[in-house]
């Protein structure tokens, strides 16, 4: 029996390198003999640097930047041969740099993500990748962008800071200022969801809830979004609306790839093809992955969806383990999920769950592993 462990981290209480070891831990408890190969995931938000570092030899460079609320942050970049560099936006505009109370994309600002960019191509970094999975911010890359010397002005000519309440004020776009490094940088993004920048199905309808906007903030999100949208189109003659991820992260998909020029990719797939993910699983018996919460916006680019079409291709099924499910949960069945576990139930509230994840985790892997020894007999 080989089994695969690759699956993303449940934000706020365990991380992907803690749930493979529980899951090793399990299938050493269940299996008398079992060969496991444990994956540190992630799909492009919080978490993805440590993954990257593990396999891809490189190093952290700490820089003191802007959290999400304009706070005084340490952050982190990669720095890898060949002057690559990777930005994890988690990192410096976290949701969870944001305590719950004060949660509110109107005001959260992306800035520290621009500053960690700007340390790396000061440091002479010119291949960057950007994950931007996990972000506090909803302000169209603003803050990001006026770290690199671009100015937002409002109708009277006055720089915006860039934030969520910004948005509905920016009139004119300066780029002249833009950091000439920025010429001869090339820019990946890792991006987890294809979400467009504007509509129902866009950054602030669906993500900015996840990050404290109330109903009516919400809407205020979007009116000042299509503002910023329309005066993209102005200015550069490009429909963010047209980009698949351009809702990304509060719309740093659509900053990155309009005003940087950037290559929007699959956050998971890539991850999965630097750790050569193919090769890894192909005499495994069974792959298991999992998140925090499994829904309709699982089948859109999340991690596992990606683990999920990767082991069905190979012929290899695959098992999920998950915190709890939500509405169009269902949908992640059809990229070769067999089988799906879930931490809670009905008589199980969120805040227990979150206090106890590590054991109730424990329990569901043993019974999941389980279940395989038995299908492994009956075989």
């Amino acid at each position: 029996m080989k089994l695969v462990f690759a699956s993303d981290s449940f934000k706020g209480s365990l991380s992907s390198k803690e749930i493979a070891d529980i899951l090793k831990k399990a299938s050493n408890e269940v299996f008398e003999e079992c060969d496991t190969l444990p994956l540190i995931l992630a799909d492009g938000g919080e978490g993805t640097l440590e993954a990257v570092l593990s396999v891809m030899q490189g190093r952290k460079v700490s820089e003191t930047v802007h959290g999400p609320l304009m706070q005084k942050i340490n952050a982190c970049y990669g720095s890898f041969a060949g002057k690559k560099a990777l930005v994890e936006m988690a990192q410096a505009a976290g949701l969870p740099l944001v305590p719950p109370a004060m949660r509110d994309p109107m005001l959260t600002t992306s800035i520290g993500t621009g500053e960690l960019i700007r340390a790396a191509l000061s440091a002479q970094h010119r291949d960057i990748s950007v994950a931007i999975g996990g972000s506090a911010t909803n302000d169209g890359g603003m803050g990001a962008l006026s770290a690199l010397g671009i100015r937002f002005l409002d109708k009277d000519g006055k720089l915006l800071a860039g934030s969520g309440k910004d948005l509905s004020r920016v009139s004119r776009i300066d780029v002249s200022g833009m950091m000439p490094e920025l010429k001869d940088a090339h820019f990946t993004v890792m991006c987890d969801v294809t979400n467009p920048l504007c509509g129902p199905s866009g950054a602030s309808y669906v993500f900015g809830p996840q990050k404290g906007a109330d109903p009516e903030r919400v809407k205020l999100l979007e009116e000042g979004m299509l503002n910023f949208r329309d005066v993209i189109i102005r200015t550069f003659g490009t429909d963010p609306d047209t980009i698949p991820g351009a809702g990304a992260a509060g719309g740093m998909g659509a900053a990155l790839k309009i005003f940087l020029g950037a290559e929007l990719k699959s956050g998971i797939d890539t991850m999965l093809d630097l750790c050569d993910f193919d090769a890894l699983i192909k005499d495994a018996d069974y792959v298991i992955t999992g998140e925090g919460r499994l829904d309709h916006q699982s089948s859109d680019g999340k991690a596992v969806q990606g683990v999920a079409k990767r082991a069905k291709k190979a012929g290899i099924q695959c098992m999920a383990i998950c915190g709890c499910v939500g509405d169009g949960y269902e949908q992640i069945k059809e990229s070769g999920i067999a089988d799906i576990v879930t931490l809670t139930d009905e008589n199980t509230s969120q805040e227990y769950a979150m206090q106890h994840a590590e054991e109730l985790y424990y329990k569901r892997a043993v019974e999941m592993m389980r279940r395989l020894r038995s299908c492994q007999r009956q075989g």
